[in-house]
């Protein structure tokens, strides 16, 4: 179906029993959270998730199935990677922010965190608004090119420093759909082969 794909870096099966650990991890902490507040996991409005779109939005979809938690999303889009780039051209807000955040117990959740900029940009914001919480979650974390200094409260799996497709990951646009994490054949991105 992808003939472009060298090799798989994560299975669809390490993915799935990850986000259903980091799930439970997370709706713990938020009931945890609510709690010392005062309030009830049912409370309306406690919890808010802001998935960082596109390509967060596999991840985000799986994550919440696991987390028994009464909660809203906030979609926000950043851009960061454009067309054919291998590697962050700075991430820029592309859609507003959800402008409601104060009080409110906030994830952060993004597909991939690399250079940083994007998750540093995004929580810097909502930090602004006061949020009674904020925290991250990113299903792959690449240190490798970390150009500012971010770390998320939550992470899935450890990648080398390779460009990645699959499960919610894109290469121009395309990929999104292939159920793993996997590494394109270098002639595919123009660099090799």
């Amino acid at each position: 179906m992808f003939p472009e794909i060298a090799r798989t870096l994560v299975t669809k099966e390490q993915i799935a029993g990850r986000v259903r650990e980091m799930g439970q991890a997370v709706a713990d902490d938020l009931r945890a959270d609510l709690a010392r507040d005062g309030h009830s996991e049912l409370d309306e409005g406690r919890v808010v998730l802001v998935p960082i779109m596109t390509g967060a939005m596999i991840f985000a979809a799986d994550l919440i199935r696991e987390m028994p938690v009464k909660l809203s999303i906030g979609l926000v889009t950043v851009s960061s990677y454009p067309g054919q780039s291998v590697s962050s051209k700075g991430a820029k807000l592309a859609s507003a922010l959800p402008d409601d955040l104060a009080g409110k117990h906030v994830l952060v959740i993004d597909d991939i965190l690399d250079s940083g900029q994007t998750l540093e940009l995004v929580t810097r914001v909502i930090a602004e608004q006061g949020p009674a919480s904020l925290r991250s979650i990113v299903l792959l974390n690449k240190t490798a090119r970390r150009s500012v200094e971010f770390e998320a409260d939550y992470v899935g799996f450890e990648i080398p420093d390779e460009f990645v497709v699959g499960y919610g990951l894109d290469y121009d646009g395309y990929y999104r759909n292939h159920p793993e994490i996997a590494v394109l054949d270098p002639a595919s991105l123009g660099v090799g082969g």
